[in-house]
């Protein structure tokens, strides 16, 4: 019997079929490498591994320490055994730090895996196995900095609002502070009054990265950008006349206070903070240009940072009606604005344009001292280029100069800055804004602050970001 000749398409079929499985089996192999080098412990520390928490059966949390190894939270043991999370600063550090009763927050959420990992060496936890007595704990070292945290808690005093203080250059949190807060060894007792349905203070809420304000005058940065970007070789001959107010078809834009400002150019009117140029500057911008550079800058974008935040938004579109582009241009009307986020566009432009995550571990060492987990600077990328953030830097130190950022204005080092006093509410007191860095000339301290009905920004916002400023280049 004549053998039947080999079917070439179906061989062809087989061939591809054989492949699309052998691809199919390397990209599980790779993806399942990339899963245990990267996303592993993400999925192991998520807040719902019920497991994760059967840890503290056999480890005793460990330490959360500051940069300089001061102790922000630690595990104190009785004679009998039981356990109590202690906070030797109270509510100096109560939302950065956070809790680890009724759920976690915070860095007590965010290194959640590893103080509840444990270290020591293999004798020791073999002898400890056997003797039923608990190991302890792997210690989380931050990058937070004490005397910068108590500087920004001591300045923004008993008002409500945020400030958050990093390196440019690394993405370094050395300060986070929200106000109204609480005290974290109070949780337990305190816990029925700060989520009862009446208490309209928000304690618990972290306001540096989940509180949503409008930016005022310091989104004034994207709306400048936008202008330097559609018009590079002129943008500096741009004028206008302030006489305090603003009118445009049937609306009217008002300078604070209603100041007249009087001939501005671009520089002044960035420094001064003229509303009217402003908003007769951006009826001449591109609006879907101006759309992608607030993308750019993380309007209605995920931001680069562990825990939880809030997202900014930026709502005009190019069809936009005039108010909205009026409003829009100074900082008001739906634009909102988280205080870290603030302090991420500032740390971009301190960094000649390129965004350094912001990260709160440096690292992870056993309990006798030994590095387990060491956590480096990462860059997002860039949100601008050199050129222009060296010319939003020119704006920014004249906003301090000569304009009305001069709170900040010392000897001692040299600041840029953006002031802003954002209207929420025409029956009450405006937030007040600043968002800057030093020295202006090379950077190595970004600070953001928000105060809640705080009024003006120069005035009530800057003398806060001094505090922080005189702080650390005092030291």
């Amino acid at each position: 019997m004549k053998k039947a000749d080999p079917n070439p398409k179906a061989n062809r079929h087989i061939l591809m079929i054989t492949y699309a499985v052998a691809a199919l089996f390397a990209g599980l192999v790779l993806y399942f490498a990339f899963f245990l080098q990267i996303k592993s412990e993400n999925v192991i520390n998520n807040s719902y591994n019920a497991r994760l928490d059967s840890f503290s059966d056999r480890v005793v949390r460990g330490e959360i320490l500051s940069s300089d190894g001061r102790v922000l939270a630690q595990t104190n043991v009785d004679e009998n055994g039981g356990e109590t999370r202690y906070y030797p600063y109270d509510s100096m550090f109560s939302h950065v730090v956070g809790y680890s009763t009724k759920g976690k927050t915070g860095l007590e959420a965010l290194g959640n895996f590893y103080l509840l990992t444990s270290h020591v060496n293999l004798a020791e936890q073999v002898i400890n196995e056997l003797s039923s007595v608990k190991n302890l704990g792997d210690n989380v070292i931050t990058t937070l900095d004490v005397d910068l945290q108590k500087a920004a808690y001591d300045a923004l005093g008993s008002r409500k609002g945020a400030v958050v203080a990093m390196e440019p250059d690394t993405g370094k949190i050395l300060a986070m502070v929200s106000k109204p807060d609480y005290n974290t060894n109070m949780l337990a007792a305190d816990w029925d009054a700060l989520v009862a349905g009446g208490n309209s203070e928000g304690q618990l809420l972290n306001r540096a990265t989940q509180g949503l304000y409008p930016p005022g005058s310091t989104f004034k940065i994207v709306t400048a950008l936008e202008y330097i970007r559609e018009n590079p070789e002129n943008f500096r001959d741009y004028r206008f006349d302030c006489s305090g107010f603003f009118h445009y078809e049937d609306y009217t834009i008002k300078c604070y206070h209603e100041t007249a400002h009087g001939s501005q150019d671009f520089v002044r009117a960035f420094a001064n903070s003229c509303n009217g140029a402003f908003a007769n500057l951006a009826l001449m911008l591109d609006l879907g240009r101006l759309k992608t550079t607030a993308d750019q800058l993380l309007f209605d974008t995920p931001l680069p940072i562990a825990i939880p935040y809030s997202q900014s938004a930026y709502t005009l579109t190019p069809d936009g009606d005039t108010w909205q582009i009026l409003q829009t241009s100074i900082g008001q009307g739906q634009t909102q604005m988280t205080p870290i986020h603030g302090g991420m566009i500032a740390a971009a432009i301190a960094n000649g344009g390129t965004l350094m995550k912001p990260y709160l571990i440096d690292h992870v060492e056993n309990v006798g001292g030994d590095v387990i987990k060491k956590f480096m600077p990462q860059s997002y990328g860039n949100l601008m280029t050199a050129e222009e953030s060296a010319s939003l830097t020119e704006l920014m130190r004249a906003v301090v100069t000569e304009g009305t950022g001069s709170a900040v204005r010392t000897d001692a080092y040299t600041v840029a800055g953006k002031t802003g006093s954002a209207e929420f509410d025409k029956d009450k007191e405006t937030h007040a804004w600043f968002i800057g860095f030093a020295p202006a000339e090379h950077p190595k301290l970004v600070v953001s602050v928000i105060v809640e009905e705080g009024g003006s920004g120069g005035k009530t916002a800057a003398p806060i970001a001094r505090s922080l400023f005189d702080t650390y280049f005092s030291r």
